[in-house]
């Protein structure tokens, strides 16, 4: 254990270290201080992965102290500080303003940064929560009311002088609203070409994990063939699946929570069936041997078994990388649903049925997938000529009556 003692304006700070082999983070950081007000001594801990990670946990406490900051001011998570000061943060906001904020804030900015500190908020991590948000399709007047209030909360805590920088002030969002829309006008566009290109992607995507884990590549496969969100497929159980018929009852998705993932119901707030075809078949039965005979067991898991994301997905086989080498610079992750359904619909699966493997609440959505070839544009062209000319066509004079006596 190290210790050393630190004396900042005004607080006396004495933090220290302490190694733990028998835990997940072994490194403890802790810092301890008496209370100018109060006058007891408090303490504040956090479990690290390595030493590196808890000094500079422990430096940050010193210079919010040294700025005048209490350690647990200096530590407090951004859905605590937020749902303490929330009147403050709404203050001069027309009442009809106040619902869409506090649904944004709860819905979705608590999920994705509420379990961050205030202090650790970034430009980038605002940044890529957004570019997430619209990447799941909210809309747009969403985006821009779940934005505005995580603005206001952060702009109070640079008014309390957490921060000095709002970095919640990102810009260009609407550019990307805009290019998102873009691409969903013509979702076969971002779709794979063929089975041996996914092949292709989930292998060079397993090379380059640590330890090379297989199930991340099939968890790109499995997505590009079934039309599921990754979510979902991190909240597929073994009991979900029927190998008789192989089928998969899609009931749960996995998604951000404060303090880290959770389970809830689909996007569509309803269960759904999608046919498991015979190519994944394999994968399938051997993902079930292994998750063993419970039910509830999850088919698909990261290399340690805990739940996983899009997120996770992408840095854990440095997804950005992978794809630009491979010559698909834009690809996502959500791309493999597009290519999921775009193979479907150029299998012939009727526009009802494709609907409802892909839980689209609007047909015109659906219907997006289902644009015809060039050659077939060319035929119905041709056909409709054809019918032009025959209606055209002078008919035939009916035959002369002959009177006869």
């Amino acid at each position: 254990m190290a210790e050393k003692a630190v004396v900042p304006v005004g607080v006396r700070l004495t933090t220290d270290i302490e190694y733990r082999p028998d835990r997940l983070n072994p490194y403890r950081a802790r810092v301890r201080w008496f209370d100018p007000a109060t006058k007891r001594r408090l303490s504040l801990s956090e479990g690290k992965a390595d030493e590196d990670e808890a000094q500079e946990w422990l430096q940050s406490i010193i210079e919010a102290a040294e700025a005048g900051l209490s350690p647990s001011l200096a530590t407090m998570k951004l859905a605590e500080y937020g749902n303490a000061n929330m009147d403050l943060a709404l203050r001069g906001l027309e009442l009809k303003t106040h619902d869409p904020y506090l649904s944004g804030w709860r819905m979705r900015v608590v999920p994705a940064l509420g379990h961050l500190a205030v202090r650790m908020i970034t430009n980038g991590a605002v940044d890529r929560t957004v570019q997430n948000w619209i990447a799941d399709e909210l809309s747009r007047s969403t985006v821009k009311n779940t934005i505005a209030v995580l603005v206001r909360v952060m702009e109070q805590a640079v008014r309390d002088g957490i921060i000095k920088v709002n970095p919640a002030r990102v810009t260009g969002w609407q550019k990307l609203y805009k290019q998102a829309e873009d691409e969903l006008l013509d979702p076969r566009a971002l779709a794979l070409p063929d089975w041996e290109t996914l092949v292709t992607l989930a292998d060079a995507l397993v090379a380059a994990s640590h330890d090379e884990y297989r199930g991340w590549g099939e968890v790109v496969i499995f997505a590009a063939c079934t039309a599921a969100r990754i979510g979902e497929i991190s909240g597929c159980r073994v009991g979900d699946i029927d190998t008789t018929q192989w089928i998969w009852t899609v009931r749960r998705q996995t998604t951000p929570a404060p303090g880290g993932l959770t389970d809830k119901g689909t996007k569509g707030k309803r269960a759904r069936k999608v046919p498991i075809v015979e190519e994944i078949r394999p994968l399938v039965a051997q993902r079930i041997l292994s998750a063993g005979p419970n039910p509830d067991a999850r088919l698909f898991t990261g290399p340690r078994g805990g739940r996983i994301s899009t997120a996770v997905l992408r840095d854990a086989t440095h997804w950005d990388d992978v794809v630009t080498k491979l010559g698909y610079e834009h690809l996502r992750r959500h791309d493999l649903r597009h290519t999921a359904l775009t193979w479907f619909a150029a299998a012939g699966v009727q526009v009802h049925v494709l609907r409802r493997i892909a839980d689209h609440g609007s047909l015109t959505t659906t219907q997006r997938y289902l644009h015809p070839d060039v050659h077939k544009i060319t035929a119905a062209g041709a056909a409709l000529s054809a019918h032009f000319t025959a209606l055209r066509a002078p008919r035939s004079l009916p035959s002369p009556i002959v009177m006869t006596r």
